[in-house]
């Protein structure tokens, strides 16, 4: 296991800084980070979310990233105490790189919060990155994080929130996705958890609903036909009359003759097609029905 020693911080003068980063208000003038710069043409994500994460935004977070494993998508988040952390340790977890850019410098000393050091030199270790305008030596204060998170929106393609209250610096950093024109994702959330209200307020908003992984690579377009042959390997897990269904839909069709082709009556295709719908199975649009 490497440590920061074995990482010496780097410097990116002005003109050094990625494309991205200049393209925002404020750039930062100069950048210093550790580890490895991921290859081009990655699609970064940033994931972010409460502090005070419930069971559901922890399962929620572990099972959406791992199904993003083996594409060229790089996990982005600030090396925070809650969501931040899963986000870190389920890509590392399943060999997905990941970047922090925390609300601090990057000398060992100071990295916040001092309890995901280890974190820190795993992502280190991992072929990821940290990352900050800040000194080395510089401690994070209440207005290192707002900055930071402008960072994080910039050097993103999507940001996808979890779990946000509705004061929070989770919703500052979607807030600043859109103005810089990135996509903004979010889980829904129970009406009655506090940690919901801001990913809810953000549908209202227009952000892009995510149930599944697929949601995520059909966003970042990287859906392909590999897609398709794991779900066929997944059949396992479907009732008979979803397997019958499935094999009707080499191409989109309408109810009516969806029912011919599978022999099913209405009443029960209605039936199993919800529950499809339901498990992101199929989709309907303008009164076709295809696999998704």
């Amino acid at each position: 296991m490497s440590t920061f020693v074995d990482f010496k911080i780097e410097q990116l003068d002005s003109n050094e800084i990625p494309n991205k980063l200049k393209e925002i208000p404020e750039p930062p003038k100069k950048l210093f980070y550790r580890g490895t710069w991921p290859n081009k043409g990655m699609r970064v994500l940033a994931v972010v979310g409460s502090r005070k994460f419930t069971t559901y935004g922890r399962e929620v977070c572990e099972k959406l990233i791992r199904g993003l494993a083996g594409y060229p998508i790089v996990i982005l988040s600030g090396l925070a105490l809650g969501i931040d952390t899963i986000a870190h340790e389920t890509a590392i977890d399943n060999n997905i790189l990941t970047m922090a850019i925390p609300g601090s410098g990057l000398d060992e000393k100071v990295i916040y919060p001092s309890s995901n050091k280890r974190l820190a030199e795993k992502i280190l270790d991992c072929g990821g990155l940290l990352l900050s305008e800040y000194e080395p030596d510089f401690h994070a204060t209440a207005w290192s994080f707002p900055r930071r998170n402008r960072l994080m929106a910039g050097l993103a393609d999507a940001v996808l929130v979890i779990e946000a209250e509705i004061k929070s610096g989770t919703l500052i950093t979607a807030r600043l996705a859109t103005d810089y024109n990135r996509d903004v994702m979010t889980v829904p959330g129970s009406i009655f958890s506090d940690t919901s209200e801001g990913p809810n307020l953000l549908l209202k908003l227009g952000a892009i609903p995510i149930t599944s992984s697929q949601d995520i690579l059909e966003a970042f377009g990287l859906a392909s036909v590999g897609d398709n042959i794991q779900k066929k390997l997944d059949l396992t897990d479907c009732s008979p009359n979803e397997i019958r269904i499935l094999q009707c839909l080499d191409t989109p069709v309408d109810r009516d003759e969806l029912s011919r082709r599978s022999g099913l009556s209405a009443r029960d295709l209605n039936q199993v097609l919800t529950l499809m719908e339901l498990k992101g199975m199929i989709k309907e649009n303008a009164g076709e029905i295809y696999k998704k």
